[in-house]
């Protein structure tokens, strides 16, 4: 038997017991869309903020759709752009190493494409948190 014939031989029992077609896994794991859809991925830039006085209004834990914010919960804040996208009250996003959140909160119009993740009243962690260029995909 030919070297191209084992080649091929081999080959065909790697498809056959689906070595070869299966999808290798990704950071993005947690995001299932429906049949046919596409995964949207973006690099975004990434900060926190906490449900305190002084980056927020008078009523820190009710979000900017009225849902009120709970702790333990994973919640983001997105710029409007990103709403244009897709991005609305509800919508679950993988932030890459993060896990995923939903979207609950929206940011001022001034921004552009960022995401502020919410760290409840945890001002510290925050700050440590710093700004982050990510990978999202929703």
């Amino acid at each position: 038997m030919t070297v191209m014939k084992k080649l091929a031989k081999n080959l065909a029992f790697l498809m056959l017991s689906g070595f070869i077609g299966m999808t290798a896994p990704t950071a993005f794991a947690g995001i299932e869309t429906k049949a046919g859809e596409k995964k949207r991925k973006r690099v975004v830039t990434a900060t926190a903020y906490n449900s305190v006085p002084g980056q927020t209004d008078d009523t820190p834990w009710l979000a900017a759709w009225n849902n009120k914010l709970k702790p333990g919960q994973k919640i983001i804040a997105v710029s409007r752009d990103l709403e244009k996208l897709g991005l609305t009250n509800g919508a679950k996003v993988e932030i890459e190493g993060l896990g995923v959140f939903t979207v609950r909160d929206r940011m001022n119009k001034r921004w552009r494409n960022k995401i502020d993740i919410w760290m409840e009243s945890d001002v510290k962690a925050a700050r440590k948190f710093g700004a982050k260029k990510l990978k999202i995909l929703w």
